[in-house]
């Protein structure tokens, strides 16, 4: 019984929350994300860090600042043979800051910091799912350091280099109120305490970490066909995230009363630490914007994420002689997709900017590996947005995005506690996010 609640818990770890494009954030500029989050093709000075580091060659100012932050509010609800649960998930709130610097006209060097992944997940303690997620944080932060060189005044290229490090908590059941039902079946002792907690979850584990430093890049150009068209593409590397020294806390829903009875099957993961990684997946970009009067701009792009990468997640613990034989590799199989993006921005007068967009984000996760911890689906994502400036060097960038899921069977199997024997747990999924976004920019 031991081994088998211990299989459980450990099937699912660090990381395999990060497997979804719900978790990789379009929150990197204000004013992209009005338009959709375009930006591989456009000259957007010190942002252009992130989507084309080949546009900070185009800077028109000697120094471009911008920084912002965008509020997370994202919901979930699964629903299955008349059983429907909603998540109540806390606000997340990715940050941006650029600076970029004109060092001689034909060089400029910046530096950025933003938050490419990160979000939450809160199902709560006590759902039927809650053998696969309770609760889930996740943050990423990207520094990068970035040169551009304008080789000729129609083409620049660039690279930067990405340092990435983050943390991450989530919490399950341990032993869900089913298994204690199941237990009792076969203990009548056990009935009442069932009785107390049918809807309640008895045990729960809670695994945190923190991924240490790890470095990759990311590289583009951009070129001027015509006074009116740019094109551009970029390249952000896959990134191997690792998590050295993670923890588990065991927890009670009444330690005093279910210790005593629980705790000689319930294996000391406190008293260890695990060790697991995944690559962050790789980004490529190509786009191309037209500008058809000096009012307006329109620029469409394709993204393709090397989420293929993803095939299985490694996970080994220590110390070796007492909690190796747990270690696991669970496969992932995920496959790579595609974001289509498309954004137009006005300059309605000359201190106000007015911009729309779309996106379209496949999902890389295939039915039968569908997770509550990632409801991951197919998404739309509709923006809006505008930019005033109160002067000529300084601006105040507002944007709204809505995202939705387009709603999804899916189920995911593992082993049950009591068991060991294969379970499946699967249902109509649904998803949607409110994005609002404020940020300020300046040039000198």
């Amino acid at each position: 019984m031991k081994k088998i609640i211990a299989l459980v818990c450990l099937s699912l770890l660090p990381f395999s929350y990060l497997s979804a494009e719900g978790y990789q954030v379009n929150a990197q500029s204000t004013k992209q994300a009005a338009m959709g989050h375009v930006g591989v093709a456009m000259k957007l000075g010190a942002e252009s860090m992130h989507f084309n580091p080949a546009g900070l060659g185009f800077l028109n100012k000697n120094v471009d600042l911008s920084l912002g932050v965008t509020g997370v509010f994202a919901n979930a609800k699964f629903s299955d043979n008349g059983y429907t649960h909603k998540s109540d998930n806390d606000p997340s709130t990715p940050l941006y800051f650029y600076a970029g610097f004109k060092i001689y006209d034909f060089l400029s060097a910046g530096i950025s910091v933003n938050t490419p992944y990160g979000s939450s997940m809160d199902w709560g303690s006590n759902w039927k799912g809650s053998h696969l997620i309770q609760k889930i944080s996740l943050k990423s932060y990207s520094i990068q350091p970035t040169l551009s060189w304008k080789i000729m005044d129609r083409l620049s290229v660039g690279a930067g280099m990405m340092i990435m490090f983050g943390d991450f908590s989530l919490s399950r059941a341990l032993l869900s109120s089913g298994d204690l039902s199941a237990i009792a079946a076969g203990m009548p002792a056990l009935q009442p305490l069932a009785d107390k907690y049918k809807d309640i979850t008895p045990v729960s584990v809670e695994l945190s970490g923190d991924a240490g430093l790890r470095v990759g890049y990311n590289v583009g150009v951009m070129f001027d066909v015509t006074d009116q068209i740019t094109i551009g593409a970029s390249y952000r590397s896959k990134v191997m995230m690792k998590v050295s020294e993670g923890s588990a806390l065991i927890s009670y829903a009444n330690e005093s009363e279910l210790k005593p009875i629980l705790g000689g099957n319930v294996p000391p993961l406190d008293k260890g630490f695990l060790k697991a990684e995944l690559p962050l997946p790789s980004n490529f970009s190509l786009g191309v914007t037209y500008q058809p009067t000096t009012l307006w701009t329109v620029s469409g792009e394709v993204q393709f994420v090397g989420w293929g990468a993803y095939q299985s997640l490694p996970v080994d613990f220590y110390p070796e002689s007492e909690l190796g034989k747990y270690n696991q590799n669970p496969e992932k199989k995920y496959k790579n997709t595609r974001i289509y993006r498309v954004g137009t921005q006005y300059a309605a007068t000359n201190r106000l900017d007015v911009r729309l967009g779309a996106y379209y984000d496949e999902t890389p996760v295939k039915d039968d590996y569908l997770n509550p911890e990632t409801p991951s689906m197919n998404k739309l994502g509709l923006t809006t947005g505008f930019s005033f400036r109160p002067t000529n060097s300084f601006s105040v960038d507002l944007s709204f995005s809505y995202v939705t899921g387009f709603g999804r069977d899916g189920s995911y199997s593992d082993k049950s506690s009591l068991t060991g024997q294969d379970r499946t747990f699967g249902g109509h999924y649904k998803v949607y996010a409110l994005m609002p976004a404020i940020g300020v920019s300046y040039q000198f």
